[in-house]
């Protein structure tokens, strides 16, 4: 899993520059916004991206993340500094069973399954699940509950799945692009994780692919003729929803 290489490298120098003190900073053009937790390799704010009518998604509201089965006492700690209120986790039942959540202290948490209804190959085959995170109304429920959860929320929340690349990784999609943020900057935000988990470039079992992302954008078109219908018709959101999720994430 670990990739030792300049592409590891290169891969980081992508998402965040260097300061003159040696420091990683956030990028300045729209770099994914790491938490630098050492036990949550994937734990990220989705705030910092520009809409394409230029209002900015803020930070401090929203984090995505790999499963907190593991987290350290420091990292949950760090959680809880940064007021995680509400943690939602997109795993299966068996997922859960072996890996128990963890909640920052005074956190809620809440079970989000996006593919427990779906056959077992679904959930180790990334590219079919990636199509499957479209059309199966269960992962559709699960994926307008956690958006209908971050607008009601008190205080920050956090999603995550296992590696938070898939499950996690479509949600987010779904997110950035229902606020307005171009499709370029959605592939970039998704495409990070390999970075974060150091996975090789086209390994779906470790990481993420271009084509399992444009799976689930090209099932969307297949199936709603647009992303608005299926914001609408498959995830059921009203423009209540929608206006409340912008209220809150948009500045």
């Amino acid at each position: 899993m670990v990739m030792r290489t300049a592409a590891a490298v290169a891969a980081l120098s992508a998402c965040f520059a260097v300061t003159a003190a040696g420091q990683l900073a956030a990028a300045p053009a729209a770099a994914p916004v790491s938490l630098h937790l050492a036990s949550v390799a994937n734990a990220r704010d989705i705030g910092g991206y520009r809409t394409v009518d230029g209002r900015v998604v803020r930070t401090g509201l929203v984090i995505r993340s790999d499963a907190l089965t593991d987290a350290a006492p420091a990292d949950l700690a760090r959680l809880t500094a940064l007021h995680v209120r509400t943690v939602d986790d997109l795993r299966t039942g068996v997922e859960r069973a072996l890996q128990p959540e963890r909640l920052p202290a005074g956190a809620i948490g809440l079970w989000r399954d996006v593919l427990g209804q779906a056959p077992i190959t679904t959930v180790v085959a990334p590219q079919t699940a990636y199509g499957v995170f479209v059309t199966d109304p269960n992962a559709r429920g699960a994926i307008a509950a956690v958006l209908r959860d971050i607008a009601a929320a008190d205080g920050a929340l956090l999603y995550h799945c296992t590696a938070g690349k898939d499950r996690t990784g479509w949600t987010t999609a779904v997110l950035l692009t229902l606020l307005g943020v171009d499709r370029a900057t959605v592939t970039r935000d998704f495409m990070a994780s390999n970075a974060f988990l150091q996975a090789a470039a086209n390994d779906p079992m470790r990481g993420v692919t271009l084509d399992e992302l444009n799976t689930a954008f090209d099932t969307v078109a297949a199936q709603y003729g647009s992303f608005d219908n299926y914001a609408r018709a498959g995830l059921g959101l009203t423009d209540r929803d929608i206006s409340a999720l912008e209220r809150k994430l948009l500045a």
